[in-house]
C-alpha cells in the first residue's frame, strides 16, 4: 500500500507532496501523516460498515484524510462543509458514520450534527477553541498521537471507495460511492493500487479549483496517491491560481465553466503577466461551457482542455479533447469503455443517428447505477433494462459524437453543482405565508444556472422575500438556497395538473433550450 508515496519520501523526502494556503508538506512528513492517519482512523472504525465524514474544507488535511483512510481499509464520506447542522447529521445517519473530521469552516455544524446523530468524536484541524462540550472534540495532533491500531492484511479488507452526496430529486441528498476504477475492486488494497495507477493527469503539480467534496475535485486523490504533488488553495480567486500556476509549474487542474469565466475576466495585462505554459491538461466538467469561452480558454492556455461528461454514479462515459472540440463544437464527446450510448424515445424506443430523445448509456456488469440506501432512486435511474440516464436529452451523429441539448430531469446545474429544485421547494413550502413554491433554474452570466424561486402567497399573506431568504438559510447549505425570487399569481400545470417546469422557465431563457451551454 501507498507504494508510490512511500518511493517518494524515500528518494525526495524533502521535496514538496502538499501545499495550501497556510502549510507546505513533504513527502517524508506526508507520509510519516498518512502512516499514523491510517492507523489511528483505524481504531476508530475497525469494522467493515462504519465510515468517517471529511468535511471537505480546501486544507492539506482533508486530503491526508481521505488518502490515510482508503490506507487503512476505512470509507469516507465527503461532506460540505455549507451543509446545515440538520443536513449534516442526516448525511451522518444515512451513511453510518462513526466520527467526523472538520476544519475551522465546518466544526460548528459538524458539532451540533455529531450530536443530532450520537457521534462521540469530532477531529478537528486548524480550529483554535472546542465547538462544543456535547461531543469529544480532539486536536489533529491529540487524534494522531494517541496511536493506533494494526491496519492488517488489507487484501482481506473489503475495498472502501469514499461516498459523495448528491442532492435528492425527492428533497433528500443521496450517496453514491465513486466510480475511479473500470472494474469494481475486491479487496482495500486492490482499490488503492488500482486508483494509484489511474491518476488522470500528467506527472506534476495538480491543481485543485474546486471544493474537496465533490468527485471531480476528489481526483486529487489519486493524483497524490500516484506520487504526484497536489496544491490546494482554499478558495477560487483567479489571479491566486494564476500565481499558483507559474510558482509550482502546475500541469493538471480540473475546473469547471465558472471557472473560465473568472479567469477570461481578469484584466488583460493581469493574465498575460503570468506564465501557463507548464500546463498540460486541463480537465473541465460539472456544466455545459459556452462555445466562446471554451474557444477563448484554448487560445489562451492552448489545446490542453479535456472534458469530461459522467457523474459521481456512474464515472466519465464520455470524453472529448480540444481537437475535437474545435471539430465538433458544443459535443461533449464520444463514449468512453466499457460504456455503450443508446438514445431512447418517448415509447421507450431505440432511435438512430441524429434523433433526439433521452441518452442512456448501457452500464456493464460491475458498473451499475447504485445510490446508497434508496433502491427507488436507483431503480430511477434506468431507463431501458441496463441503460441509466443521467437525466440529460440530445443526439449522437454520424461519427459516434454525443450532444446535449436539454434536460429531462427537473436538476439545475450552477457553478459546476448538480441542484434539485425538490430540496429548496420541500423548505420554503414550509414558510407560512407560502401556498405553493416552484424552483427552477435561470440563466446567471457567472454560474451558467441560478436557483429562482417562483412563491405563490398563501391567502391573505404577504410574501416578505428578506424573510424567504433568511428561512431557507436556516435550513439549507447556501448553494442549495435560491438566488432570486418572484411572486406569483399561480404556477403553470400540464394537463396532469403537474407543475410544468419547462413552462416555468421559458420566460427567462432566449430559446427554445432551457438550460445553460
Amino acid at each position: 500500500m501507498l507504494d508510490h508515496i512511500r518511493d517518494r519520501a524515500t528518494a525526495e523526502p524533502g521535496l514538496v507532496a502538499l501545499v495550501d494556503d497556510t502549510t507546505v508538506l513533504n513527502w517524508g512528513d506526508a507520509a510519516s501523516s498518512i502512516d499514523r492517519l491510517a492507523r489511528a482512523l483505524r481504531r476508530i472504525a475497525p469494522g467493515v460498515d462504519g465510515r468517517v465524514a471529511v468535511v471537505g474544507e480546501n486544507r492539506v488535511e482533508t486530503l491526508l484524510a481521505h488518502v490515510a483512510a482508503i490506507a487503512a481499509g476505512v470509507g469516507t464520506v465527503a461532506m460540505s462543509r455549507q451543509l446545515t447542522a440538520r443536513e449534516m447529521a442526516d448525511q451522518f445517519l444515512d451513511s453510518g458514520c462513526v466520527a467526523v473530521i472538520t476544519g475551522p469552516g465546518g466544526v460548528g455544524a459538524a458539532s451540533e450534527a455529531a450530536t443530532r446523530a450520537g457521534l462521540t468524536t469530532v477531529i478537528t484541524h486548524n480550529v483554535s477553541e472546542a465547538a462544543s462540550a456535547s461531543v469529544s472534540l480532539l486536536t489533529w495532533d491529540a487524534f494522531l498521537s494517541r496511536g493506533g491500531a494494526e491496519l492488517g492484511d488489507l487484501a482481506e479488507r473489503p475495498a472502501r471507495p469514499p461516498l459523495v452526496y448528491t442532492s435528492g430529486t425527492t428533497g433528500r441528498a443521496r450517496g453514491t460511492e465513486v466510480r475511479w476504477l473500470p472494474t469494481p475492486a475486491s479487496s482495500a488494497a486492490e482499490f488503492e493500487s488500482g486508483i494509484a495507477r489511474r491518476s488522470g493527469y500528467p506527472p506534476g503539480a495538480h491543481l485543485v479549483a474546486g471544493p474537496l467534496q465533490h468527485n471531480g475535485p476528489l481526483t486529487s486523490i489519486r493524483h497524490l496517491l500516484s506520487g504526484q504533488p497536489v496544491v490546494i488553495p482554499g478558495r477560487f480567486d483567479a489571479q491566486r491560481v494564476l500565481e499558483l500556476i507559474e510558482t509550482h509549474s502546475v500541469t493538471s487542474a480540473l475546473m469547471v465553466p465558472t471557472h473560465f469565466s473568472r479567469l477570461l475576466a481578469l484584466d488583460p495585462r493581469i493574465r498575460n503577466r503570468y506564465d501557463v505554459s507548464s500546463l498540460a491538461h486541463v480537465a473541465h466538467t460539472g456544466s455545459a461551457c459556452p462555445a466562446d469561452v471554451k474557444r477563448a480558454m484554448i487560445e489562451w492556455f492552448g489545446p490542453v482542455l479535456v472534458e469530461s461528461y459522467g457523474g459521481s454514479e456512474i464515472g466519465t462515459v464520455c470524453k472529448i479533447d480540444s481537437t475535437q472540440w474545435l471539430e465538433h463544437p458544443r459535443s461533449v464527446g464520444r463514449v468512453v469503455d466499457p460504456f455503450e450510448v443508446v438514445v431512447v424515445g418517448a415509447d421507450g424506443e431505440t432511435l438512430g443517428a441524429g434523433e433526439t430523445g433521452i441518452l442512456g448509456f448501457r452500464t456493464p456488469p460491475g458498473r451499475e447505477v447504485v445510490y446508497h440506501g434508496d433502491p427507488e432512486k436507483t431503480a430511477r435511474a434506468y431507463i431501458l433494462p441496463g441503460v441509466a440516464t443521467l437525466g440529460d436529452v440530445g443526439h449522437v451523429d454520424d461519427e459516434g459524437y454525443v450532444f446535449i441539448t436539454d434536460r429531462v430531469s427537473d436538476m439545475v446545474v450552477s457553478g459546476g453543482v448538480n441542484l434539485y429544485p425538490a430540496e429548496s421547494e420541500q423548505v420554503l413550502s414550509g414558510h407560512p405565508d407560502v401556498a405553493e413554491v416552484a424552483v427552477i433554474g435561470v440563466p446567471d452570466a457567472d454560474l451558467g444556472e441560478a436557483l429562482l424561486a417562483l412563491v405563490v402567497p398563501a391567502a391573505g399573506r404577504f410574501v416578505d422575500i428578506d424573510d424567504l431568504r433568511t428561512y431557507a438559510r436556516q435550513e439549507l447549505a447556501s448553494y442549495k438556497c435560491p438566488k432570486h425570487y418572484d411572486v406569483v399569481d399561480e404556477l403553470a400545470r400540464n394537463a396532469m395538473g403537474k407543475l410544468d417546469k419547462k413552462a416555468l422557465r421559458a420566460p427567462y431563457w432566449d430559446s427554445e433550450r432551457t438550460i445553460a451551454g
